[in-house]
């Protein structure tokens, strides 16, 4: 399923790219959950790093395109943010928030359909698999590759990424299920580690990015098999 959001103060126009997207999804058998705002700073008040696309109208009332785009990267780095305007001028600095493309008002479906088959086989091609993690200020979208381990501290998890740490509240268990049948293995009580990430094992401990993480006894038997089965499986 892909998630869109449809951000346009004008009522027409959010029901001409609900149409079209609609029509879109029909034609190419895709799934969408389109989500509307009429407004940029309704997008923006609580923005969570959950959506693929974002059709983002420049002008409008409260909050314009331009600048809900630029607190939008600051939490989501990644999402694909198509502007929708009448006035080229603007579109074209979209560079500076890393904007994927821009349709251009009156938008014909002809136009609009080319850009999404370009903007979703880009998705297809690069299909990373990631969980969103509520941090203090807002949540963050972690790509499951980039984690390298997780920490529990009491009744906080650190996530210790490639980008840096996130800390949430919650429970180990809940972060195994989250990330298993990817690659992850407890190897003690206080660790949830990336098989990915491991540079080697020495003295009973897990060497990876600096850090030593201790595995308990009882997991090391089945530790060193895990470890054993992925290396397999990526020579």
């Amino acid at each position: 399923m892909i998630r869109i959001a449809v951000v346009d103060d004008d009522a027409e126009s959010v029901s001409q790219l609900k149409e079209y997207l609609l029509r879109y999804q029909n034609e190419r058998n895709e799934l969408f959950h389109i989500l509307t705002f009429s407004d940029g700073d309704e997008i923006v008040e609580n923005y969570k790093a959950e959506y693929d696309i974002i059709l983002l109208d420049i002008e409008m009332r409260f909050m314009d395109g331009m600048t809900a785009a630029q607190h939008i990267r600051e939490k989501d780095p990644e999402v694909i943010i198509i502007f929708i305007t009448n006035m080229a001028q603007y579109a074209i600095k979209g560079y500076t928030v890393h904007a994927t493309d821009y349709v251009l008002k009156p938008v014909s479906y002809f136009s609009f359909s080319q850009r999404l088959d370009k903007v979703i086989g880009r998705m297809n091609r690069n299909v990373k698999k990631f969980m969103a993690v509520n941090i203090k200020g807002g949540t963050v979208k972690l790509y499951l590759t980039d984690i390298c381990y997780v920490e529990s501290l009491g009744h906080r998890l650190i996530f210790h990424t490639l980008t840096g740490e996130y800390v949430t509240f919650g429970a180990m268990k809940d972060a195994q299920e989250k990330l298993r049948n990817s690659n992850f293995f407890r190897c003690s009580k206080g660790y949830l580690l990336n098989l990915e990430h491991v540079e080697g094992v020495q003295d009973g401990c897990v060497l990876m990015k600096g850090a030593r993480l201790p595995v308990s006894r009882t997991k090391k038997k089945e530790f060193m098999e895990e470890l054993t089965n992925y290396l397999g499986g990526t020579l």
